[in-house]
This record gives C-alpha cells, structure tokens and sequence, in this order.
C-alpha cells in the first residue's frame, strides 16, 4: 500500500519525532506549570514558551501528516480551482 518508500521513511521519522515531544512534554508538566506560575506572579521571561512549544508541535505534526498521505500516494490538488 506505500507508494513512496521516501515518503515513507520521512513519515517514521517525523512520527518519532512527535513521540519524543510528547514524552518530553509529558515528562516536563511540572516545569511548564511552574513556567506558567512565574509568568503569572510577573516574570515575563517565560511568555514565550507556549508559543514556541506549540509552534515545534505544530511543524512535526505537519511534516509528518504530509509524509504520512505523501507515502500512501495522496497529495493536494496543484493549482486553484474555479466553479464558473
């Protein structure tokens, strides 16, 4: 059923990926939670860290969502469309 063996691959990789960070997240709750108590009592310092956090989710998690079709043969459509 694969169709792209590189794809494939890719697709592993980044799925790893994505299990390391939600390890990690798991693993660091009690730090993000301090992070965000010591944003709240005025250390502005930590503000960025969900942001950050989210965007590195969101970047593996698309990198192997499109891996993961891309192996199995589907991609987007090139192009737009118009319905006149």
């Amino acid at each position: 059923m694969i169709r792209d063996a590189a794809a494939a691959r890719k697709a592993a990789l980044y799925g790893l990926i994505s299990c390391v960070l939600y390890t990690v997240l798991f693993f660091s709750a009690d730090r993000l939670v301090a992070w965000a108590r010591a944003t709240h009592d005025g250390d502005k310092l930590f503000f960025f860290a969900p942001i950050v956090i989210a965007f590195a989710f969101s970047y593996v998690h698309g990198a192997f969502t499109g891996y993961f079709w891309e192996a199995l043969g589907l991609k987007a459509a090139n192009g737009a469309t118009s319905s006149k």
